[in-house]
């Protein structure tokens, strides 16, 4: 059951492709105050769900700074 709930991998080098998908995931998987605290507006999971976590270390991975990420998004 752990390997189901386990972070998506980041591969390394970091394509544009990986890239573009981190960026909407990002966008797409961004966290919303409900009543029960910070939630996934995708996924009604507590965030960061799996897919928000991938999409930073993925971002983080790239080595972008706030103003790179900025344009992205």
């Amino acid at each position: 059951m752990s390997a189901v709930l386990a972070d998506f991998p980041v591969l390394i080098p970091i394509t544009d492709e990986d890239l573009a998908l981190a960026v909407h995931a990002f966008r797409v998987h961004a966290h919303e105050p409900w009543p029960q605290g910070q939630l996934c507006r995708r996924e009604r999971f507590p965030y960061p769900c799996r897919l928000a976590r991938w999409a930073h270390a993925t971002i983080h991975a790239a080595d972008l700074t706030e103003e790179q990420f900025g344009e992205l998004a």
